[in-house]
């Protein structure tokens, strides 16, 4: 299942980067993104069926094994992330890597006549598959299909399948050819030697101002994207109408600001553009462009378009990491990779997989950063994420009223709900 999983992302993966390639070659193929739009969200209401409910679909499924996870799945979420980037759409590739790894494992699973308790764990190992695949870090791969479920509890029963799955998926992309953009956080304040690291008080303090600030905008970020698809629902009954009315407000918003806030935001064909990459320089300074990728991503995924959330995740962090540094004092490259992990962290609720993502990416180095920044960056983003369908196993206040098991999407009502008086 991993060799399959692994080939396939790493066909995703080199179709993302053509279509990159054509939309900077062809520049007038963004106002294609209104039909496009269209065309994406009637043709998965027409034959998408339960593929439109997308990671939360696969969760649910882990936690409540119902109908199973179509392998339709697979080819729809590819072809429509793909077109989502030709066209402009500002979306991401781990949502796109973790329904072909979903999909897949639901259809292994039924191959196989796979008991329920088996087919939990497989799903779980599929997620695992194309995290780690799709990005290059398979222990953060791993550990991210078992965090992800339940907001404060890991689920360790497919930790070796899941380790195992990561792995693989990722050695078959490798050998396929892809490869992933490197980034180096240069600054060395916290070398380890023995076992002791030599810390700065002042530094680690900036890094938890900067955490807290890094979990508040995951926050804002699940918050607002969860509203505003519920805004178009409200205004707009039929779906690929949606989707219309959001590219046009898109492809407005780039007469302003250009369009470098447009698709990935890993490397740009024009020099001046804003990337990922740019943010970790230390001679760069950059104070609005986390925002402005916000805006675009939160529209371009609330009206229907395909793909993920975490790779503008990062962009978001990493820009937002450059503008905090700059303001505090502190070194560009190592709070724009303490930004890269830590808003990603908070809007998915999974600290441990995006230190471990963090280390892998940027080396052992700075590793009492990175962990004080995502822990930090959890706890401020609240009982919220990007994934409704995770379910509260441990809340993060000891003082919170949300029962254990309660999904993402239902913490709302019981928020409102008011507090019952019991001193009387």
């Amino acid at each position: 299942m991993a060799v399959v999983i692994g080939s396939l992302v790493a066909l995703f993966l080199w179709s993302l980067d053509e279509a990159t390639a054509l939309r900077f070659a062809f520049p007038w193929s963004i106002y294609l993104m209104p039909a496009a739009g269209f065309a994406m969200v009637y043709l998965y209401q027409r034959f998408g069926g339960a593929a439109d409910g997308g990671n939360n679909l696969i969760v649910d499924q882990i936690h409540e094994p119902g109908g199973g996870v179509p392998l339709r799945m697979a080819p729809f979420i590819l072809v429509a992330t793909v077109l989502t980037h030709l066209v402009g759409g500002s979306a991401g590739r781990e949502g796109t890597a973790v329904q072909i790894g979903g999909s897949l494992a639901g259809a292994f699973a039924r191959f196989f006549g796979l008991r329920a308790g088996d087919v939990r764990i497989l799903l779980m190992t599929g997620i695992a598959a194309g995290f780690g695949a799709v990005f290059g870090t398979p222990i953060a791969g791993a550990i991210f299909a078992l965090e992800v479920l339940t907001i404060g509890r890991i689920q360790y029963e497919a930790l070796v399948p899941a380790l195992m799955a990561a792995i693989t998926a990722d050695w078959v992309c490798q050998a396929w050819g892809i490869t992933h953009t490197s980034y180096v956080i240069s600054y060395a304040g916290a070398v380890m030697e023995g076992a002791s690291a030599h810390l700065q008080p002042l530094l680690l303090l900036k890094v938890a101002i900067a955490g807290a600030i890094f979990g508040l905008t995951a926050y804002m970020f699940a918050e607002t994207s969860h509203r505003l698809s519920s805004f178009w629902k409200a205004i707009l009954p039929y779906p690929p109408l949606r989707p219309v009315v959001a590219a046009m407000i898109l492809l407005a918003l780039t007469a302003f600001v250009g369009t470098q806030y447009l698709g990935l935001g890993v490397w740009s064909a024009n020099p001046g553009d804003a990337t990922i990459a740019g943010f970790f320089r230390p001679d760069h300074a950059d104070y609005t462009s986390w925002f402005w990728k916000a805006l675009f991503t939160i529209l371009t995924l609330s009206a229907g378009f395909k793909g993920g959330e975490v790779t503008p995740l990062f962009f978001i962090g990493a820009a937002l990491g450059n503008a905090l540094a700059n303001i505090l004092g502190a070194p560009v490259d190592l709070f724009a990779g303490l930004g890269f992990v830590a808003v990603f962290a908070g809007a998915t609720n999974t600290p441990l997989a995006c230190m471990f993502m963090g280390i892998e990416l940027f080396g052992a180095t700075n590793a009492l950063y990175i962990a004080a920044a995502c822990f930090v960056a959890y706890l401020c983003s609240g009982h919220s994420g990007i994934y409704l369908s995770q379910r509260v196993g441990v809340p993060k206040s000891a003082a919170s009223r949300i029962p254990s098991g309660t999904a993402l999407r239902h913490v709302r009502e019981l928020q409102k709900e008011p507090v019952a008086d019991h001193s009387q």
